[in-house]
Formats: C-alpha cells, sequence, structure tokens
C-alpha cells in the first residue's frame, strides 16, 4: 500500500466513478482501476461495490475513506510545512483571481514573491467566482483566489489573507477634512457602488444591515462593473465609496482621493484560496499560497 493508491481510491468515491477520477488524476481509466484493485488485493477485500450505473463504497471502503481523507490532509500539511526550505522551486503556476485580488492585490504581492522564487511562473486569469470554479473543475486552473466564501462539495476553501473596505471620498469633498466618521453619517452622501454580487458590496451591504440601517435608504448614483470604473467616478465628484484600501494606494499617495475611516462598523474580510479537494496542489502552488498567508497587504 501507498500514499498513491490511497488518494486514487478517495478520488474515486469522491467522484463516483473511474472514469471521472482518471481526468482529475490525469491518468488513464485503466491505470485508475488497477490501483484501486491492488488496494483491494493488499486488503484482501472489495473496497467498491460495482453496478452498471454507479459505484459505492463496500463496508471496508467506507471504514478507509476517513483513513485516506486523513493522509490527503497530512500530505498537504507537510507540502504547507517544507514549503518555507523550498527556494530553488521551479514550475508554472495556473491560477484564478477575482476582481479586487488580481487587479489590485497580487501585482503588489507578486515582485517580492518573485524575487524569493525566481523560477516559478505565474500565468493568472482575473475572471468571476463561478467562472474560477468552473476552469478549476476543468483542471485548467491548479487553484483560485476569491473575495468571498463560496460552498461546493468538491472544493477546498480556506482564508489565505485579510483586506479591509474604507470610505473613499474625492479630495475636496466635505468629509476629505475630517478623520473618521459614523456609518449612517456617510449614507446621507451620494455614493457609488460596485455591482450587485460583487464581493465588495457584500461586505459593505451586511454591514450597513447589521447596524440596523436601511439599505433602500442609500443614494446611489451610479452602479459599475470594476474598482477602477468607481474609482474614476469617485475621483470626478460624482459620489462616494467603500472599496479595498488595497485599490486606491497610489490615488492617496497622489492626493486624489481621501481615505475616511468609518468609526462604529468593521469593514474587515478574508480572502480565500480554493481548490479541488480530489487534487493535491503541487509544492509551488502550496509555497505560493504560504507566502500570502505570511505577507501582510498593509506593509507592501
Amino acid at each position: 500500500m501507498n500514499f498513491h493508491q490511497l488518494h486514487i481510491f478517495y478520488t474515486v468515491s469522491e467522484r463516483g466513478s473511474f472514469s471521472a477520477a482518471a481526468q482529475t488524476l490525469h491518468m488513464t481509466q485503466p491505470a485508475v482501476t488497477m490501483q484501486v484493485q491492488a488496494l483491494e488485493d493488499y486488503f484482501g477485500t472489495k473496497l467498491f461495490n460495482r453496478t452498471t450505473k454507479k459505484i459505492l463504497l463496500s463496508e471496508a471502503g467506507q471504514m478507509l475513506m476517513p483513513y485516506a481523507q486523513r493522509s490527503i490532509e497530512l500530505m498537504r500539511e507537510t507540502d504547507q510545512a517544507m514549503s518555507a526550505f523550498t527556494h530553488m522551486l521551479g514550475g508554472r503556476l495556473q491560477l484564478g483571481a477575482s476582481l479586487t485580488i488580481g487587479e489590485y492585490v497580487l501585482p503588489r504581492l507578486l515582485g517580492p514573491f518573485g524575487k524569493e522564487y525566481p523560477n516559478i511562473s505565474i500565468m493568472m486569469k482575473v475572471m468571476n467566482t463561478s467562472q474560477i470554479m468552473e476552469e478549476i473543475h476543468k483542471h485548467q486552473l491548479n487553484f483560485g483566489l476569491i473575495e468571498a466564501p463560496v460552498t461546493h462539495p468538491d472544493m477546498v476553501i480556506e482564508p489565505v489573507m485579510g483586506d479591509e473596505l474604507k470610505l473613499i471620498v474625492p479630495r475636496d469633498h466635505p468629509l476629505a477634512a475630517k478623520h473618521e466618521v459614523t456609518l449612517e453619517e456617510a449614507l446621507q452622501h451620494p455614493f457609488i457602488l460596485r455591482e450587485q454580487g460583487s464581493g465588495t458590496r457584500s461586505v459593505m451591504e451586511e454591514q450597513i444591515l447589521a447596524k440596523g440601517l436601511d439599505l433602500a435608504s442609500m443614494r446611489i448614483v451610479m452602479e459599475l462593473g470594476s474598482t477602477g470604473a468607481v474609482k474614476s467616478a469617485v475621483e470626478a465628484g460624482l459620489g462616494i465609496t467603500m472599496i479595498s484600501t488595497s485599490s486606491v494606494k497610489h490615488e492617496v499617495t497622489l492626493g486624489l482621493l481621501k481615505i475616511v475611516n468609518i468609526s462604529d462598523a468593521s469593514l474587515k474580510r478574508q480572502f480565500y484560496a480554493i481548490h479541488l479537494k480530489s487534487t493535491l496542489l503541487p509544492i509551488s502552488a502550496v509555497t505560493f499560497l504560504t507566502f500570502l498567508r505570511q505577507h501582510s497587504l498593509d506593509s507592501l
């Protein structure tokens, strides 16, 4: 028995068929079948009950399943623990990132990462969460980075870094002279927001509702499909917004926009990594995610 066989057994169970497991593992179906049979020979019992339509875990397979799962979790933990010592790693990472992460967060982190791990190349696609999940399922991406947690039976979702939304106003706005305001005071002004369903907008709306304030009373003068468009509209004096501080560092440095603290609301949030349960990430991907967890956005 070896870890490879346990991983194949686990994947067949998770995916529900030998053909689907073969696709996930980038193996041929006969090779997957052979490895499962070798594991069954080792234990001297059948691990799956096979029918013409589907396969189900046998009683022995049900007993083995939690041990196989624990072995995969232990391998992931091992990779994470050893990632600090793998500076000569090479390889190509293919990842998806949602809009704020891909356009404003990762570019500031890729430079330091590249200096520390010069032989790892990264190919990043900026897209929405559903597109990221679809491409992960098709094995076109190793993993994704998203702005809000999702639930999916085939996916592992884990936090990797924190972020915070703040009130962003034009430099000549009446609120620009204040260090902080209450949430209710901020909501008295016209707002420019990301589109409905965006991670950024969801965090803001949850906090407004948590404070017992009325979302319908907000004066929303514009809804835009990108953070860049929101920033430009705010800079032009069309309204104020709440977006990630990571996305406005350049404009704040130039004095084009002003960050105002909200005294009575916490708009902190997590960014999440997402990947298939049945797929072990390459050590280069584990190293990249470990790097993200260890670096504060405020320090860059």
